[in-house]
């Protein structure tokens, strides 16, 4: 099983470096489309935890408290920010001065 989530979490990352060096200059490029690329997914992964837990605990307080589903809401929301963090941070990388 590991060698399977190894597998699918390398193989995307050496086809991009590959792909991205054969079509850049330098390899500066290479290694910002990397980061770029980390910096997404693993925002995502991270928020998707994240908002998995929050849900999920929400879940349980609002079938005994119906009147929390404001707070719950908002930490469900916090959980997604991560999110947007990663594709901000992208962002700045990908068009960022070199």
């Amino acid at each position: 099983m590991r060698k399977i989530l190894l597998a699918s979490l390398l193989i995307p990352i050496l086809v991009t470096t590959l792909a991205s060096a054969q079509t850049s200059s330098g390899t500066e490029l290479a290694g910002i489309n990397i980061g770029a690329g980390l910096a997404i997914g693993l925002a995502a992964v991270g928020a998707g935890v994240a908002v998995g837990m929050a849900a999920a605990a929400g879940i349980g307080v609002l079938t005994e408290r119906r009147d929390m589903f404001g707070t719950v809401l908002i930490f469900v929301a916090i959980g997604e920010g991560i999110a947007v963090y990663g594709i901000l941070f992208a962002i700045l990388m990908l068009f960022a001065k070199v």
